[in-house]
């Protein structure tokens, strides 16, 4: 599996947008852990969701 950010990136849960704009912690094996502005630290499955890069101009 190819994961398209790095730890410090920004990204964002498409299921999960009220949680806002993340920063990733770490990544080990599948599991990202992430800090959303608006729902804290989570550790999210990356083989169950596909987190999305997030962009300045989205």
């Amino acid at each position: 599996m190819f994961l398209d950010y790095d730890p410090g990136d920004k990204v964002i849960n498409p299921l999960k947008k009220e949680w806002g704009i993340g920063q990733v912690q770490s990544i080990i094996d599948d599991k990202v852990t992430v800090n959303f502005e608006n729902a804290g630290k989570k550790v999210i499955n990356a083989k169950v969701v596909s987190l999305i890069k997030y962009k300045l101009n989205e």
